[in-house]
């Protein structure tokens, strides 16, 4: 039974990932696609499920032929497994590619720049045999043709009775509605997740536009995600996610239908052109031979498969299963005990955007001139179902009827409504119902713009008998943000989906800070926003307690609830260049990365931007020899992760140049340099601190530690530009600016005296800096607990800086989560770019 087994035995079984060694893989295929046409790579597969014994006949089947694999030409660190073992094994991180004989040396040179692993295991052959060969027992264990391997398995048959279930009533009466919302606002589902958020570097690539942080104070409310195809185009991709795990446990086909159906409300706020440019995937959970999961399985299926999806001309070309969702064991008294899945969906929607600069959020645009209202769309039409609901967990009433998709028909229409709408600005904000509901909608509103809310309860709820229904339930809905100018506007095209009588005014923001409930013209129930907030945070800050720093949690909680502070407040002392004018000659730099690093792409887009040639070079390039830093104008040392994702990685970096006598002596010629420059981001700012030896005109540069938080910080922070030589800070004293960071290690580590000399030498170009604009050594606007909120250092010439932030993710204005409306293409990071240009120049 499940459950008896050894500990020790269980966690061995466990494929466990290797994050450097899939960096490495990845580094490797990209080399090669980059090629285009000479790409070497005929065919690839990659190893998961069933191991070699799977992806290498699949890949063999889709050449059209036969194969000879030498099964001891499989690299395996344990020499003593058996053949089954070795074909057989699930591990990670392995691809099978197929690369004619002609181009096998350019794929081996590419793999040892990258120092991942390749190895030759076999062949392509005529005809349509697999034989796998054992050089050790002379023997062929694998010896079987393809035709057979692949030929038409038997269908599983499934069968069942089909049992009626009642959902039963479930009833509120004596539920107390203050009580309520403050146990919803606390229920995990609901409340915020920063926790879980800020411990993940959501800003590699540079190509991610929108996050799960919304607005000035980033608050984690995002409906979707959306990425940019390239840094020069406004085109990209939105992502949403769907699921309804606890309605499923009382009707299965309305949790998946239901699924689907939040997974195209979260994803219409991008602004998607047609319903029929999502695409899903769709994956189950269960255990079908389960009680009556067989027929809750069947039903799921059909009705997402062949009735929903259709009818909404939305396409699920990839899912996944996992149909053994069930454990059983044996406790102490002999009694046998199970815990059985019920049959879940989860679906994750994608589609393409043509712009994703359209997009709208949850954060209320609040202006002094502006006069604007909140109008809700009840895609439930006007059904309150409880089942399943948070409402009902959290009260534990778990039965009921649960929401079901009611707009089939009407949903198409209203995507093309609102794509419009979108486009031409007149939806200044919008987020879906989902869990919590109305309320906990609207209470997410409030929290993104710091605002109150008044609420009319005359339209959506007749009496106070179904307040919290009408509050509570988590059918389908919708709240946008328009501007009252363009109400008669709004309303008519509205009006063309079919949902008239279910679209009804629901009230405006208000500057008071309170959430008010208001049924003729009286106020039935008001909340302090300040309130509401600390039961929000209340589970993040708890988790955070437990997980990191105790003392960081504290302060984090305090900060996410001072309602009074200004957020993200950029001040911007010079003119943001909006063209950058193409240069005839682009000087030669380097973008120089290690073994784990991922910062590159966007370092090169970055310095491309501005008129530079960025060539990529790996520290393998150096040591070889195949190339020289002489080559080069300038030198970028790029974040990531290097050797292997383990803490002090930068340092592992530095002493590869440290201890190799030729590379150490082509980076001190370098450094002295005075027509050059040095940059370090992240990683690289690690690595180049370390070489201080190395450099002219530095003090002691300090050591970079481990966050007083006691974990990684992904994060949008300010930074307060100090006057000094540094040539990327010329002209930006005195600036203010967000910037992501994404770092495990960037505590300064100085003593007292060697601050003071280097702020009094003016080698600081960059602090952590608060709301007001002020230098801060409070956490989370100082993420890492820097000695006097130290972000970046510089040497005395200023040829040479190194900082934890990451401007190269944050140059032009959509790749920043929130930025003020009047950046255009570009953010103030540009100028830090175009300032190394026209030092060269």
């Amino acid at each position: 039974l499940s459950g008896e087994g050894d500990l020790d035995l269980d966690f061995s079984s466990v494929q466990r990932a290797n994050a450097e060694m899939e960096r490495r893989c990845q580094e490797v295929l990209d080399k090669c696609w980059q090629q285009e046409e000479l790409n070497p790579i005929l065919f690839i597969h990659d190893v998961g499920a069933g191991g070699l014994s799977n992806a290498v006949p699949e890949l063999i089947k889709d050449c059209g032929h036969g194969g000879y694999v030498e099964l001891r030409n499989i690299p395996i660190a344990e020499s003593g497994m058996s053949p089954m073992e070795i074909w057989c094994n699930e591990s990670q991180e392995r691809y099978i590619l197929a690369v004619g004989e002609d181009r096998l040396e350019d794929l081996k040179i590419i793999c040892s720049t990258e120092r991942c692993p390749v190895s030759v295991i076999g062949e392509i052959t005529k005809g349509s045999d697999l034989k796998v060969y054992d050089k050790l027992f002379d023997n062929y264990p694998i010896d079987i043709s393809l035709e057979t391997l692949f030929s038409k398995t038997p269908k599983s048959i499934r069968s069942f009775k089909t049992i009626d279930t009642e959902e039963g009533e479930i009833d509120f009466k004596e539920v107390g509605i203050n009580s309520l919302l403050e146990k919803v606002l606390r229920h995990p589902t609901v409340a915020s997740k920063s926790f879980l958020i800020t411990i993940a570097d959501r800003t590699v690539t540079g190509l991610v536009s929108r996050d799960q942080m919304v607005g000035p104070w980033q608050v984690p409310v995002a409906d979707n995600a959306i990425t940019l195809s390239s840094f020069s185009s406004t085109a990209g991709e939105a992502m949403s996610l769907g699921e309804r795990s606890p309605c499923a446990v009382l009707n299965a086909a309305s949790a998946s239908r239901m699924a689907v159906g939040e997974a195209v409300t979260n994803i219409l706020s991008s602004g998607i052109e047609r319903l029929s440019d999502i695409k899903l995937s769709a994956n189950w959970m269960g255990a079908p031979d389960r009680h009556h999961g067989n027929q809750d399985l069947y039903k799921a299926v059909e009705t997402v498969g062949m009735k929903l999806c259709p009818e909404w001309g939305i396409c699920i070309p990839v899912g996944k299963d996992s149909l053994s969702m069930a454990t059983s064991w044996v406790d102490e008294e002999k009694e046998e005990n199970s815990v059985v899945s019920p049959l879940t969906l989860i679906v994750s929607a994608f589609a393409p955007l043509k712009d994703v600069s359209y997009a709208v959020t949850p954060q209320i645009v609040l202006k002094e001139s502006l006069r604007s209202e909140l109008i809700f769309i009840d895609l439930g039409k006007n059904r309150k179902r409880m089942g399943g609901s948070i409402a009902s967990q959290v009260t534990n009433r778990l039965s009921g009827h649960v929401p079901d998709v009611e707009c089939i028909k009407e949903m198409p229409k209203l995507v093309d409504i609102l794509h419009q709408l979108i486009k031409e600005k007149k939806i200044l904000a919008y987020h879906d119902r989902s869990d919590g509901g109305l309320i906990s909608l609207l209470t997410e509103m409030a929290f993104t713009s710091r605002c109150g809310l008044d609420i009319n309860l005359d339209e959506i709820c007749v009496n106070d008998e179904y307040l919290i229904e009408t509050l509570f339930n988590e059918e389908l809905g919708i709240v946008i943000q328009i501007d009252s100018s363009f109400e008669d506007e709004v309303m008519d095209l509205l009006s063309k989906s079919g949902l008239i009588d279910h679209i009804f005014f629901l009230g405006t923001p208000n500057s008071t800070k309170t959430l008010k409930l208001i049924r003729d013209l009286e106020v039935k129930y008001e909340w302090q926003l300040e309130d509401l907030l600390k039961e929000w945070t209340s589970i993040s800050f708890h988790m955070q307690s437990l997980r990191d720093n105790p003392i960081s949690a504290k302060e984090e909680y305090l900060f996410d609830n001072d309602i009074m502070r200004k957020g993200l407040n950029p001040r911007v002392t010079f003119e943001i260049p909006q063209i950058i004018k193409k240069r005839k000659e682009r000087p030669s730099i380097v973008i120089l990365r290690e073994q784990g690093v991922n910062g590159q792409v966007e370092m090169a887009a970055a310095f491309d931007r501005v008129g530079f040639s960025c060539v990529d070079v790996h520290m393998t390039d150096l040591i070889s020899g195949k190339r020289n830093l002489n080559e080069f104008r300038g030198l970028v040392a790029c974040g990531g992760f290097s050797y292997g994702d383990v803490l002090g990685a930068g340092e592992g970096w530095a002493n590869n140049i440290l201890y190799k006598e030729k590379i150490r002596r082509d980076f001190e010629e370098f450094f002295s340099r005075e027509d050059v420059f040095t940059l370090g981001v992240c990683n690289g700012c690690q690595m180049l601190a370390l070489l201080s030896d190395l450099i002219p005109q530095v003090p002691n540069w300090p050591k970079f530690l481990k966050n007083e938080s006691e974990k990684f910080e992904a994060r949008v922070v300010q930074l307060l530009v100090q006057e000094s030589p540094s040539i990327f800070f010329k002209d930006m004293d005195q600036s203010v600016l967000p910037i992501p960071v994404a770092h495990g290690e960037g505590k300064v580590s100085l003593e007292d005296k060697q601050t003071e000399k280097l702020i009094k030498e003016g080698l600081i170009p960059i602090m952590y800096a608060d709301d007001e604009g002020q230098v801060t050594g409070n956490y989370p606007q100082n993420p890492n607990g820097s000695e006097s909120g130290i972000a970046g250092l510089t040497n005395k010439s200023g040829t040479i800086t190194l900082m934890m932030p990451h401007p190269e993710r944050s140059f032009l204005s959509l790749q920043n989560s929130w930025k003020p409306d009047d950046w255009g293409t570009y953010s103030p990071w540009i100028k830090f770019f175009l300032n190394a240009r026209n030092f060269i120049n």
